[in-house]
């Protein structure tokens, strides 16, 4: 049985998670996104879906990247819309 790494806990079905060569072992989602995910650096929460990313910065949602001064970064483009 393997131990995950964020809780302690030993269990027959944990799983691994490999990631910029790196090995991590976790008992369930919940201790991977607590391990792994980035934090967002307005307003604190794990960015767990498809967040935004400017330079080095990550933030749950352009709300949040604009927020901290970023500019031109947006959750959504309309459909004919062309960048």
């Amino acid at each position: 049985m393997a131990v995950c790494e964020t809780c302690g806990n030993e269990y027959d079905m944990a799983f691994e998670v490999h990631a910029q060569g790196s090995v991590h072992t976790f008992d369930c989602f919940q201790c991977a996104i607590e391990a792994m995910a980035p934090i967002c650096e307005h307003c604190g929460t794990k960015v767990i879906g498809h967040g935004v990313q400017s330079g080095e910065h990550w933030y749950c949602c352009a709300h949040c990247a604009r927020e901290e001064g970023t500019e031109g970064l947006v959750d959504r483009v309309m459909a004919g819309t062309t960048t």
